[in-house]
C-alpha cells in the first residue's frame, strides 16, 4: 500500500493543484484515461465542496487523503468547516444550500457517479468527510451508499 496526506488553505486556486496531485499519485496504477477523469472530477466536486460549503468564504483546510492498493484508490478528502445539517437531503440531486449563485446541487451526484464507492460524514460545526474508492481496470459495478 502507497499513501500520501496533503492538507492546504481553502482556497478555490488548490482545487486544481488537489485534482492533479491525487491524479499523479493514481497513476501508477495505471488508471485508463477515462478512469483518471472520473477521479479528477470526483476530487474537483469534493475540494470545491470543502471549499465553497465547509467554510463560505471563510479561512480553514482542507485534507486529502490517498491511498492506493493493487487496483484500488481510495480517496478522503475532509474539512473542519460548518458541516452538513442533513445529510441524507444534501444527497439528493439539484439540492443545494446556495441556490443564488448559480449552484446545481449535483456535486454529490457526480462523485457517486464517477466513483466505484461513496459514502459522507458529516456533523454541524465539526466539518465533513467524503471518502470514495475507485476499482481501476475492471470496469466494477457501482455500490454507491
Amino acid at each position: 500500500m502507497n499513501e500520501f496526506i496533503l492538507r492546504f488553505p481553502a482556497l478555490s486556486e488548490n482545487e486544481v493543484f488537489a485534482r492533479n496531485a491525487v491524479a499523479a499519485f493514481a497513476l501508477p496504477l495505471n488508471p485508463s484515461l477515462s478512469e483518471l477523469s472520473d477521479i479528477k472530477t470526483a476530487v474537483s466536486e469534493a475540494v470545491t465542496n470543502c471549499i465553497v460549503h465547509g467554510y463560505r468564504d471563510g479561512a480553514g483546510w482542507v485534507t486529502v487523503t490517498c491511498r492506493a492498493m493493487e487496483n484500488r484508490l481510495e480517496i478522503e478528502i475532509s474539512d473542519e468547516g460548518r458541516g452538513i445539517a442533513d445529510v441524507e437531503k444534501a444527497l439528493q440531486p439539484f439540492f443545494t444550500t446556495l441556490p443564488g449563485e448559480e449552484r446545481s446541487g449535483l456535486g454529490f451526484t457526480i462523485m457517486q457517479t464517477f466513483m466505484t464507492d461513496f459514502s459522507v460524514t458529516s456533523h454541524e460545526g465539526e466539518g465533513t468527510t467524503i471518502r470514495m474508492g475507485k476499482v481501476l481496470g475492471t470496469g466494477a459495478v457501482r455500490d454507491v451508499g
